[in-house]
């Protein structure tokens, strides 16, 4: 892989900022402050990205260090390389309210997914970490000896350990003891004991909704109450019906001042006893005797009288066959005159009184014949038909009692079906709580079989982090065991790479290195092994540059050769080292290389050893 060009929207203190690179040596000359780790830092954050911190932002934060100076720019550019044979566009945007990164492949003029398959063709499967630790050097920061010595063990351990800077058998230790740690907090130890009380809960639930009681017979019950309810319905209207015609009979009986069948015969019998009365009363008052010897009598008081005056006056003399004197005799006769007269009037006042009965039946019989025939005409037709009206009377009050009858037998049946109605209701409300507390069962067994299922779950994720936690307890057994053969033999291939590299670099004062078991690096001679400690810091710094490119072609393989970037990585240089270093980068490594620098003096060397480069002022 090889940079191409770049162009900076917006980063740091650059605006609109292009930048073109060639194959082989470029030099970046620019004075202190000129960008030159600004542009360094845009080419890895062009190709891993720059994470905002969390919480309060550290003074080291990269995202908030490179935020644009001009608040108008946006805060992306776009990066342009070369890998197999195709040249990519990298376009990337860091603002956190609009992170975003594109990937064109300019060859085939289409946009491709920025995945990491696509990382790792380009970037050969470097990480950010080993992309730092490799091919990006900056200043070897050779401070202290003891410091730089510190350094390279670490590197030389964690490479050996894991093929990556990230980590050493120390952090891989303390790592898998973190996460040991972490699996055992996340094992719930109570599932077990309660998947077992639930699944007991659960064959006691599905007993109890397996029994009779519980067995739905709503349907049937509904049935039951619907036919006792119809036939109750019918039963009221019938007896409704028959309430209101035995209701309008009662009111016939009553309007005509009936209440039975007995005041009914006693008022036909009352009725015929005055129609009689009428009738004998009406003969009685018809009798001409009855005048006639009135008026004999009265005739014969007068006469009476008459001739006892006349005899008395002297007019008229009495019989001699009585031997009486005239005035003895005349008032003799005057003794029949009041008799008959009062006969006459007794006579007179009885005939009266028959007419007055007569006349007394007849309004009665009359009322009565108009009542109930609506005619006041006297007759036998009508006493007759007054009979037969009261015979209907009679016969219309038998029917009444017998509906009154049947009406008490209707109100029987309807009590009846009323109670089985309510025994239907109650039994319905019975089996409607029976219906809910299944329910409530139904709910209570599917939330214990949902926590079974759920506990199943928990089971077995705690039997899978038990099985984690063993393979934990194997790795740290293991790499307790086999540290000290590691430590041994780690190095064997990357010595062999850093020794061809250390003889080229250091002018063959030294032409191998080796690293014991307790990670001690020893430089050779012919004569002895040199512990790192006593070369001088520049030496140092030489080792820990063949130590890089080992390790980068370690990593990169027979893969293309990524770029080399120094960033014033050969600050502790002197003059006669920083020219065998140059001319033996350019001789040595097949890729781009590109050193930023503050000094002139890597041009002026580069320039008297006719090496060729590229030079890019900023």
């Amino acid at each position: 892989m090889k940079l191409l060009d770049l162009h900076i929207t917006g980063f740091g203190k650059f605006h609109q900022k292009s930048m073109e690179f060639h194959d082989g040596l470029n030099v970046i000359y620019g004075k202190n402050e000129a960008g030159k780790s600004t542009l360094h830092t845009f080419i890895r954050g062009m190709l891993f990205g720059i994470e905002r911190g969390r919480g309060r932002i550290p003074k080291n934060d990269l995202y908030s260090k490179y935020e644009p100076w001009d608040s108008t720019s946006g805060y992306e550019g776009y990066l342009r390389l070369e890998s197999s044979g195709n040249t990519f566009r990298i376009e990337r945007n860091f603002s956190k309210n609009k992170k975003e990164v594109h990937v064109i492949n300019e060859t085939l003029g289409k946009e491709i997914v920025p995945d990491k398959a696509f990382y790792d063709q380009v970037l050969c499967g470097l990480t950010e970490t080993s992309y730092n630790n490799t091919i990006s050097i900056g200043q070897l920061k050779s401070a202290t000896d003891g410091t730089m010595v510190a350094e390279l063990k670490n590197y030389i351990a964690n490479l050996n350990t894991s093929g990556s800077m990230a980590l050493n058998i120390t952090r891989a230790s303390a790592f898998l003891k973190k996460q040991k740690k972490n699996l055992e907090t996340q094992i719930v130890p109570e599932a077990a004991r309660n998947y077992t009380t639930l699944l007991g809960e659960i064959r006691s639930i599905e007993q109890e909704i397996s029994s009779p009681e519980f067995e739905n017979q709503l349907t049937a019950f509904r049935g039951i109450q619907k036919d006792v309810n119809e036939q109750l319905a019918a039963k009221r209207s019938q007896r409704e019906e028959l309430i209101q015609k035995t209701a309008k009979g009662r009111q016939i009986l009553a309007g005509n001042q009936f209440t039975d069948e007995t005041s009914i015969r006693n008022y036909l019998a009352n009725a015929e006893k005055v129609y009689g009365e009428y009738q004998a009363a009406a003969v009685a008052a018809g009798k001409k005797s009855r005048k006639a010897a009135a008026i004999l009598f009265f005739l014969l008081a007068v006469l009476t009288c008459t001739a006892a005056a006349l005899g008395l006056s002297g007019i008229i003399q009495p019989p001699a066959v009585f031997p009486l004197s005239s005035g003895r005799f005349w008032l003799l006769c005057l003794v029949p005159a009041p008799v008959c007269l009062l006969l006459g009037i007794f006579l007179i006042f009885r005939g009266k009184r028959f007419c007055k009965e007569a006349e007394l039946s007849s309004g009665l019989i009359k009322e009565i014949f108009s009542r109930h025939l609506g005619d006041s005409s006297i007759s036998d037709t009508a006493m007759k038909a007054l009979s037969d009206r009261m015979n209907e009377f009679i016969r219309l009050n038998a029917t009444l009692e017998k509906s009154e009858a049947s009406m008490q037998e209707q109100q029987k049946e309807i009590e009846e079906l009323e109670k089985k109605a309510q025994a239907c209701t109650d039994e319905i409300e019975e089996q409607q709580k029976r219906q809910w507390e299944l329910e409530k069962k139904l709910e209570r067994l599917a939330f214990c079989k949902d926590q079974i299922d759920a506990l199943q779950h928990v089971i077995n994720e705690n039997d899978r982090l038990r099985e984690e936690i063993a393979a934990i307890d194997l790795a740290l057994e293991t790499m307790a065991e086999v540290s000290t053969s590691i430590r041994a033999s780690f190095g064997l291939l990357l010595n062999k790479k850093a020794s061809d590299l250390i003889a080229g670099i250091t002018g063959g004062i030294y032409n191998s290195m080796s690293v014991d078991e307790n990670l001690n690096i020893f430089m050779n001679t012919r004569t002895k092994l040199v512990p790192i400690e006593q070369v001088s810091s520049g030496t140092m710094d030489q080792i820990y540059l063949a130590l890089r490119m080992a390790v980068a072609r370690l990593m990169q393989g027979d893969q293309e050769p990524l770029p080399l970037i120094f960033d014033d990585s050969f600050v502790q240089y002197d003059d006669e080292r920083l020219k065998t270093a140059l001319k033996w980068l350019s001789e040595t490594y097949d890729g781009q290389i590109i050193i930023f620098t503050c000094h002139q003096r890597e041009l002026q060397m580069l320039k008297e050893s006719g090496l060729p480069y590229h030079r890019i002022d900023m």
